[in-house]
């Protein structure tokens, strides 16, 4: 399988050309990149390449690195590193942008490009449709001999732990004194290198390691939800550390489990490390439409002001900047904090929620409790091809219209308890469904509500 966005590509590893993610197709988009990066600032000749600790990490650095010293750029290759880590490294670099040879939480048999502008940012929907229309022509040209480019390798890691120890928000004394003992689940990617190291600059001196070897042979599923991370949640609930600390292979999304065993739950990561923030550092949040209401919840605690974006890390960063909002991301654990950088980044988050449970003196479960409850529902509805989505949608959009309904991503009904949120693929005929209520029991009744007025107005 191949999928084509303006972020990038993603896909299976092998198969036939654009069936899979294989040599051709890496090629092909790698030199479109190249183009664009060089339509767009043609005097800046640098690309940073870091990659995730995949089985097929290795065969597409080399197809991508060689790529562009033929398109005639000189390569900054970090090798084995986290998404904020490449993030930074193109800041560090001055670079054109950077490549991140990452599939995130989907399985070994997936790998894929994730396309960075000059700022170290995702690039923009325009950016990335001028990169698919590049791909899909072929156009562009490879550099004759005397303009090849060149190769420099560097390890990107200290830079990037040394960028967060100097956040003002960070406080390494707190840490050490608070003396946590700490276990990391790193599901056997660069987290297992990243994270530890992180924990021994904040003067975490008790670190327990499950699934730290950056072989790319995960032994669970690596999306970081709470059916997957039975091993670490028994580690805690007996008792043998203060917390727990799950990250995806790429490292930018950051759960964590309390010191009981129970998730803090991938949605309070970003509540939390905001409370802490706006505590010391009053200002704007941005989460997703996605995300828990409960973020807006501290914001207005904090008497500051939150908005919400379109489904999307560039969507977020885009309206942090528009709004110069001190703190934001997204539900699945992703913590964006602009004093470091515009991404989502899991160590800026573990440094900044040790330093608020340290500062806090309590432990984790605690912490937790003291945030708005709520829960959320995801569900979905398989529809035939030949309906139209977007008239189901506006059908909906009108039933609820005595309600606040937001229409900029799918369609997000705000009730007074809780929210409703659907949206359409892209690519097959099915509506995801987005419920979050303060109880599972009323955002299961939420989303039920809704579905079954789409399968009356659908006649399934």
């Amino acid at each position: 399988m191949l999928v084509k966005s303006i972020s990038g590509i993603r896909g299976t590893i092998g198969g036939r050309v654009g069936d899979g993610l294989n040599p051709v197709d890496i090629v092909r988009f790698t030199a479109a990149y190249a183009t664009q990066r060089k339509r767009n600032l043609p005097n800046n000749n640098t690309i940073v390449v870091g990659r995730d600790a995949r089985i097929s990490g290795q065969m597409v650095d080399l197809l991508v690195s060689g790529t562009l010293l033929g398109m005639g750029y000189d390569v900054v290759n970090i090798g084995l590193a986290t998404t904020p880590t490449t993030e930074l490294a193109v800041i560090g670099e001055k670079a054109a942008g950077g490549i991140i040879l990452t599939a995130s939480h989907n399985p070994k048999q997936w790998n894929a490009l994730k396309l960075l502008n000059d700022r170290g940012m995702f690039l923009t929907d325009a950016e990335g449709k001028e990169v698919l229309a590049i791909a899909e022509q072929e156009d562009f040209t490879f550099a004759e001999v005397d303009a090849l480019g060149h190769m420099v390798e560097k390890d990107y890691l200290p830079y990037h732990v040394q960028n967060v120890l100097d956040l003002q928000l960070v406080d390494k004394e707190a840490i050490e004194k608070a003396n946590f003992t700490v276990a990391i689940d790193a599901v056997n990617s660069i987290g297992g290198v990243a994270i530890p190291t992180m924990l021994r600059a904040l003067g975490v001196k008790n670190i327990i390691e499950l699934n730290c070897t950056p072989n790319g042979h995960f032994p669970h599923n690596p999306e970081p939800l709470p059916q997957h991370l039975t091993e670490i949640s028994d580690l805690l609930k007996q008792g043998k550390a203060d917390l727990g600390i799950v990250v995806d292979p790429d490292v930018d999304r950051l759960a964590l489990v309390c010191e009981n065993g129970d998730m803090f739950g991938e949605e309070y990561t970003l509540v939390s490390v905001a409370d802490y923030v706006l505590t010391h550092t009053p200002g704007h949040t941005v989460s997703n439409l996605s995300s828990s209401r409960a973020l807006k919840d501290v914001t207005e605690a904090h008497n500051c002001e939150y908005t919400s974006s379109k489904v999307g890390e560039v969507n977020v960063t885009t309206e942090m900047e528009r709004t110069n909002a001190v703190i934001g991301g997204e539900g699945n654990g992703g913590v964006i904090y602009p004093a470091s950088h515009y991404g989502r980044d899991a160590l800026v988050g573990v440094a900044l929620f040790l330093s608020h449970l340290a500062h806090k003196g309590c432990k984790a479960s605690e912490l937790r409790a003291t945030y708005p409850p709520y829960f959320i529902s995801k569900n979905r509805i398989d529809l035939t091809p030949e309906l139209d989505v977007d008239t189901i949608l506006a059908a909906i959009k009108g039933i609820y219209k005595m309600y606040d309904v937001d229409d900029r991503d799918g369609v997000k009904i705000n009730f007074p308890q809780g929210w409703v949120l659907l949206r359409k693929s892209n690519t097959e005929p099915i509506i995801r469904v987005y419920s979050e209520a303060p109880t599972m029991e009323q955002a299961d009744k939420f989303a039920q509500a809704i579905m079954d007025e789409i399968k009356r107005l659908a006649n399934l």
